[in-house]
């Protein structure tokens, strides 16, 4: 049986899906931009939109009733690989030990343009 999760402390699905999905205990959420939840603003540099997106995650994480420390596979999406570096600098505050598996790959657009888009799978 899967249920679907929901919060506003994450940007809302700007598509036919949902934010996230838990299915046999296992949390699967959407990618996850870096749109601040109460403003609807996008962060013009590539650091600010790499923290807010990963907030945004870990917001739809706890919503999930999960946390960081229970994900198993990230996937990244960033708009220019030059930013890699950056992106890992911020990935480390909020992915601090025990880290999960995670693919990145440069893409050429990403929703609303914005430079980073993230999804992950957890354990509940």
């Amino acid at each position: 049986m899967k249920k679907i999760i929901t919060t506003k402390k994450a940007p809302a699905a700007i598509g036919p899906y949902s934010q996230a999905v838990e299915v046999n205990g296992m949390i699967f959420t959407s990618g996850v931009i870096p749109v601040i939840p109460d403003t609807g603003e996008i962060p013009s540099g590539v650091k600010e939109q790499a923290d807010i997106a990963i907030s945004n995650l870990i917001s739809l994480l706890d919503a999930a009733g999960t946390s960081a420390d229970k994900v198993i596979k990230t996937t990244v999406f960033i708009k220019n690989m030059d930013d890699f570096s950056v992106i890992n600098e911020v990935y480390q505050k909020y992915f601090t030990e025990n880290f999960p598996a995670r693919s990145c790959v440069e893409v050429a657009r990403l929703p609303k343009d914005v430079m980073i888009e993230i999804e992950a799978i957890a354990e509940k």
